[in-house]
């Protein structure tokens, strides 16, 4: 059975008044497969080279909320016992902090899940440059 779902792209944007991000993970989310998945790498020389005042201590603590968030984590408060589909919202609501979401976009898959990491290796992983090793 193929499922419809949801992703955006977890972005870091150092200094919002510029406009320029990395992506830093990506969330996808599948009502119909009761999936809500997070995966965050941060590549703290890309962030550093936008912004070298980036606060990567507060970046990291947020990117690991998102990922509890996603997971229901007790941790994080009455939000994580909300349903998947209300904390995929409240991670996607448009919002002037160093970590944004993209626009939601769509799909449909056998299995949501499994496209967490096809979005990361493809979107968020800088590719290796021409003619190093991969």
């Amino acid at each position: 059975m193929r499922h419809a779902y949801e992703w955006v792209l977890l972005r870091l944007v150092p200094r919002v008044e510029r406009g320029e991000f990395v992506n830093v993970g990506a969330v996808v989310y599948s009502q119909s497969a009761e999936v809500l998945v997070a995966a965050v790498e941060l590549d703290e020389a890309r962030a550093l080279a936008l912004c070298p005042s980036t606060d990567l201590t507060a970046v990291r603590e947020h990117l690991v909320a998102v990922e509890a968030l996603c997971r229901g984590d007790a941790s994080t408060g009455a939000s994580g016992s909300r349903p998947p589909g209300e904390r995929f919202r409240w991670l996607v609501a448009p919002r002037s902090t160093m970590v944004q979401a993209s626009p939601v976009h769509t799909g449909v898959a056998a299995e949501p899940a499994a496209e967490l990491d096809r979005l990361v290796s493809s979107l968020v992983r800088c590719p290796p440059a021409a003619g190093s090793p991969s």
